[in-house]
């Protein structure tokens, strides 16, 4: 993990859409992490109890498929100064191990009980997908991860459908009953999710298998903005689109409509499931993704209007900086116990809350506000680093 300086905090050729895009993904992070009370939140900023999908499961399967895009940037552009593919693939390694170690460290966090830390969760779910996804797509041909990707999602169908759970038996889609959720309590036992209630994780082991498809997805989606212009000079750049920057959006968003309906003709036989991370879901999210991609590309690198998304790009270049920071300041103002006027003892988290947004907004409101608060919070912070050109690269 290092700290960077550049000549200029907005490089030209930078494809400052890829920030944005990231930096939506982190921002939407920090929003739904973080309300005021999670007995009042509207439902849009809540996951789908299991079934389905909200706005809030876009989120993570968006910053994955980010990954995907970058790495076809930052691959290239390695290659193309002249880095071995052995050189590439412990860089890939190296940084894996990074952002799994920070994951375990944050929930580790503050008592480093590692008899029940949690092994599994966002960080290291990216950090394990990176390094599964760098090392296919570093020493397979194109074709080749196109048809492990495809692999991937239909296996996992196959397995989810067809394999049986004891005392459940086969293609039960249930919390409990799943076997996902049954392989994580045969190999993770008390080092899963408190949330789950020991019966599943959403980010557990054999979840993370198509999670794969949705980071080589983005994959193909940065191979097709690299060949627009014929490359870029560094990760995340790429040389201003010419003019056929608009026909290229329009492919990206009607193969990003395709794929939505996709993903809800899937969901008929193999139901749309974020902890689950179906087949289904990764073809609907990717579809969106998509389409997000293709309307900011289209906005800030083919229209060049870059002024608006200014605050998404501050979050994009440290966006896994931000969230580690914030998730380890979250858990430090809920641990922190204060007097809250009565006798007892509140959270700092809940006296800030309660004090400073539900006295005058009400809890629901309170609550969101507080939420939004916190994102304002963290692009202060972040808008700092990014004037004096302080980007922490892990």
């Amino acid at each position: 993990m290092t700290a960077r300086s550049v000549s200029s905090p907005a490089p030209p050729g930078r494809l400052a859409s890829l920030d944005a895009f990231r930096g939506l993904a982190i921002a939407g992070m920090i929003l739904v992490n973080n309300p005021g009370s999670w007995s009042h939140v509207y439902a849009p900023l809540l996951h789908a109890p299991w079934h389905g999908a909200t706005p809030t499961d876009l989120i993570f399967p968006f910053f994955l498929f980010g990954v995907g895009v970058s790495m076809s940037f930052s691959f290239s552009s390695r290659t193309a100064r002249g880095g071995s593919r052995r050189d590439l693939w412990r860089h890939v390694a190296v940084r894996a191990l990074i952002i799994y170690g920070l994951g375990l460290f944050m929930a580790a966090y503050p008592r480093f009980d590692f008899g029940t830390v949690r092994l599994v969760g966002v960080l290291a779910r990216i950090g394990m997908v990176y390094l599964v996804a760098g090392t296919l797509v570093l020493f397979l041909s194109r074709r080749a991860v196109f048809a492990v990707m495809l692999a991937l999602l239909a296996g996992y169908g196959a397995l989810m459908s067809w394999i049986p759970v004891p005392g459940f038996g086969a293609g039960d889609l249930s919390p409990e009953g799943n076997l996902a959720a049954h392989l994580d309590r045969l190999l993770l036992g008390v080092h899963m999710w408190s949330g789950g209630g020991g019966v599943y994780d959403p980010e557990g082991l054999l979840s993370t298998v198509p999670a794969i498809a949705s980071t080589l997805a983005g994959l193909f989606a940065g191979d097709f903005l690299r060949s627009l212009d014929g490359g870029p000079s560094g990760a995340g750049e790429a040389a201003r689109p010419t003019g056929h920057g608009t026909i290229a959006c329009l492919r990206m968003l009607m193969t990003g409509l395709a794929l939505v309906l996709a993903g809800l003709v899937w969901d008929r036989f193999f139901p749309i499931n974020k902890p689950l991370w179906t087949s289904s879901y990764v073809a609907y999210t990717t579809g969106w993704a998509l389409v997000t991609l293709a309307a900011l590309y289209w906005l800030i690198d083919v229209s060049g209007r870059r002024g608006w998304a200014r605050p998404l790009v501050v979050y994009g270049m440290n966006a896994i900086t931000v969230f580690v920071a914030s998730g380890l300041v979250a858990k430090t103002l809920v641990l922190w116990r204060v007097p809250d006027g009565s006798g007892a003892t509140t959270s700092m988290y809940n006296l800030v809350y309660e004090t400073a947004f539900a006295s005058w907004a009400g809890p629901l409101n309170g609550s969101l506000a507080f939420a939004a608060a916190t994102v304002l919070f963290w692009l202060a912070v972040l808008w700092v680093m990014y004037a004096r050109r302080i980007f922490i690269k892990v």
